[in-house]
Order: structure tokens, then C-alpha cells, then sequence
């Protein structure tokens, strides 16, 4: 098994990609610490995972973060999927300023809080990986107000994270993922975008596809076991980069 004896710490477990990886990691032998701010959602996960550890975190909380991987211990794997609060649907133009930005902070403040209380305990044994996703759109996606900037946030992060931890024996890789079928429902959209139902989702998904070089949007399947492989030692050369998993939507 690919992570065998590594300890990873996922944050945004109880979500839809969050407890696929987890779930994931955990068939590959990872010992699995499922993060969060909702028990219900982390417990139902953790009851496809044997020996889970659940535990009630707000990842935008930095004492909250630290405290946490104190009780934790040694760790291998930190993976960022924590919800950002995007705002959709309108252009930039007449959206209101705190819609805009909410992405951008919380998904910074996130990123930055969980991996360097990581980073820290990985640079002192030599070993470890932080991961990150976003949507890749800092490439430029129209009408998806703060999501662009705030991914561009996180891809410079990762990128100088990698430049820094390298020397140290940590690598930093991000996933680039959208449109995942599985994931993409009225209610979950809903908080994002209110306008969406379910004919506009498949109208989105098929313009998706048809921007892609494969012609077909990826699968949760396919996400998870990219995120095993960037977590395995067999990855340990990859670093300061993001992995794109859409299917060629954006360039690398």
C-alpha cells in the first residue's frame, strides 16, 4: 500500500472530495485525522474508516490548528479542502465586496494557518507533504467572482512553500479540479450559486467536457488516487506545483 505507516491530517473531511480522500488514504494505509467544523459530517465518515480520529477544528482558527497538531504528534500528510465560502453567479462588476473577497481570505488564511503548523513539525524530521486544491481558475473564468483571485492566492503559496521547505525534505503540491460530476448537486451549488437547478448543473457539466482535451470531466475516483500518488513516497520528486487533474482545461 502506498501510505502505509504516514499519518495524514485532511481538513475539510466531512465534505464530498474531503471524505473520498480520506477514505482513499486510509485503503492505502494511512493512519487518517479527520479535521473539521461539523461532527455529524466527520463521523459519518469516519465510520468507513477503521481507527479514525475525529476531531472539531476551525481551520481559520491558528491556535485552534497548532493545538490540534500538538495532540496529533508526528505527521506526514496535511491536506487542505476546507470550504472557502465562494460566491458565484454575477459578474465582478455588481458583486458585493464581501462576497468577492470572502474566498480569498478564508481560502488564504486556511491554506496558510494548516500548512505551516505542518511544515513546521514536518521540516523538524525532514519528511512530509502539504496538499492543497483549487479550481484552477486563475487562469481567467468569467463570472466566478472571488474563486479566480483566490485561487491564484493559493498556487503562489504552494509554490513559495516549495521553495522554502524543499531545502528542509517537505514538499508542497497542489490539485487543480473541476467539475467533478459526483460533487456537483443543487444543494451543495446552492450555497455557492442559488440561481442552479438541476438542468443548469448538466448544462455546466457538458460545457465543462466540452472544454477539455479528454472530452470527459473527471471523476472523484480519478482525484483521489492522484492525491494518494502526490502523498506517496513514489511523488517524492514532485513539489512547487500543481497537478492538473481537469482534464486540460487550463494550462499547466
Amino acid at each position: 500500500m502506498l501510505l502505509t505507516d504516514k499519518t495524514a491530517v485532511i481538513y475539510g473531511a466531512g465534505g464530498s472530495i474531503g471524505g473520498a480522500v480520506a477514505r482513499a488514504f486510509a485503503a492505502e494505509g494511512a493512519r487518517v485525522h479527520l479535521v473539521g467544523r461539523t461532527r455529524e459530517t466527520l463521523e459519518a465518515v469516519a465510520g468507513d474508516i477503521k481507527d479514525a480520529e475525529v476531531a472539531v477544528v476551525d481551520a481559520l482558527d491558528e491556535t485552534a490548528v497548532t493545538e490540534h497538531l500538538a495532540r496529533v504528534g508526528d505527521i506526514d500528510i496535511s491536506f487542505n479542502l476546507v470550504s472557502r465560502g465562494d460566491a458565484q453567479g454575477l459578474p465582478i462588476t455588481e458583486m458585493p465586496v464581501d462576497d468577492f473577497l470572502r474566498p480569498v481570505i478564508n481560502g488564504t488564511r486556511a491554506n496558510f494557518i494548516t500548512a505551516r503548523a505542518a511544515a513546521r513539525r514536518m521540516a523538524e524530521r525532514g519528511s512530509g507533504v502539504v496538499l492543497t486544491l483549487n479550481s484552477g481558475s486563475a487562469h481567467g473564468s468569467p463570472m466566478m467572482g472571488g474563486t479566480g483571485p483566490a485561487d491564484a492566492a493559493t498556487d503562489s503559496l504552494v509554490r513559495n512553500l516549495a521553495m522554502e521547505l524543499g531545502p528542509r525534505g517537505v514538499r508542497a503540491v497542489g490539485l487543480w479540479a473541476a467539475g467533478i460530476p459526483e460533487t456537483l448537486t443543487v444543494e451543495k451549488l446552492g450555497k455557492v450559486n442559488p440561481d442552479l437547478n438541476e438542468a443548469a448543473i448538466q448544462g455546466i457539466l457538458d460545457h465543462l467536457s466540452s472544454l477539455r482535451m479528454t472530452r470527459r470531466n473527471p471523476t472523484l475516483a480519478e482525484i483521489t488516487a492522484t492525491a494518494v500518488f502526490l502523498a506517496s513516497d513514489h511523488a517524492a520528486s514532485i513539489t512547487g506545483t500543481f497537478v492538473n487533474v481537469t482534464g486540460g482545461m487550463f494550462p499547466g
